[in-house]
């Protein structure tokens, strides 16, 4: 040991008392959080504590009405014009939004397209990849998801947890600097959760930055390195498994994991 502390690490992403409302409602009150560069969190909460919108708001896909969110050192969203902020234009949130991976809810698959097109359509059209690399690429993709024979199958021949590992297959695509997931095993049957969550951990395992919307407390234990609770539009807990699993400090988080752990 030499001694000296080493430096802190930068956050990749930074929120900062962010605030959100539709219409009277305050879904999300004065928000802060930071993640670090390979950093794993899962957000929990019950239905309607702000956890899915804290993620859209993220990703701009709803505008904050207070507060900020950095990528980096890159605000998202708006730019700093004579002391204001001003919303970027379209094209600008688009760039930004390529550097975060989003998986939703639903697969959202173009089901005309075949599995590698839906993958490399992305790469092709936006980034102006070459079909041949952006293939190759997308190949490798489906391997890591464990769907190397599906590459010319359409969607709908697909099952659901196949259909989801796609969708990760084709958010990874874009090369993000991070991936946000908007509990992505809401909507299959539970013979298929599995098969998601094991390619999500390996995307942990493999170093990728992830923030994850999900119920599945067994995901949380086994790849996160902080569960936050989210609760009336506010983070009430904010712990590493162990500690939250075993010493919740709010009794909201108490009574929500009375409700879901055996």
């Amino acid at each position: 040991m030499t001694g000296q502390s080493s430096a802190p690490v930068r956050p990749l992403i930074r929120i900062q008392r962010v605030r959100k409302s539709f219409g009277d409602n305050l879904v999300l009150r004065d928000v802060s959080l930071n993640v670090a560069p390979g950093e794993v969190v899962v957000i929990a909460g019950r239905s309607g504590s702000g956890k899915s919108t804290l993620l859209r708001c993220i990703n701009n896909l709803e505008t904050i009405d207070a507060g900020s969110i950095y990528t980096g050192d890159e605000l998202i969203g708006y730019r700093q014009l004579g002391g204001k902020l001003v919303p970027m234009r379209e094209a600008e949130v688009a760039r930004q939004r390529q550097e975060l991976g989003m998986v939703f809810q639903q697969f959202n698959l173009f089901p005309h397209l075949s599995v590698l097109d839906n993958i490399t359509a992305a790469p092709i059209h936006v980034r102006g990849e070459a079909r041949s690399s952006a293939e190759a690429y997308g190949r490798e993709l489906l391997s890591r998801v464990g769907l190397p024979e599906k590459a010319h199958a359409y969607p709908k021949q697909l099952s659901g947890g196949q259909q989801q590992r796609v969708a990760i297959a084709r958010a990874l695509a874009m090369r993000p600097r991070a991936m946000l997931f908007d509990e992505p095993t809401s909507a299959l049957d539970p013979e298929m959760i599995s098969e998601v969550l094991d390619v999500m951990i390996d995307l942990s395992r493999q170093g990728m930055t992830m923030i994850v919307v999900t119920h599945e407390m067994g995901f949380a234990r086994a790849a996160a390195d902080r569960v936050i609770l989210m609760h009336q539009g506010e983070i009430v807990e904010n712990a590493p498994p162990e500690e939250f699993f075993t010493a919740p400090k709010s009794e909201a988080t108490k009574q929500f994991l009375s409700k879901i752990l055996p």
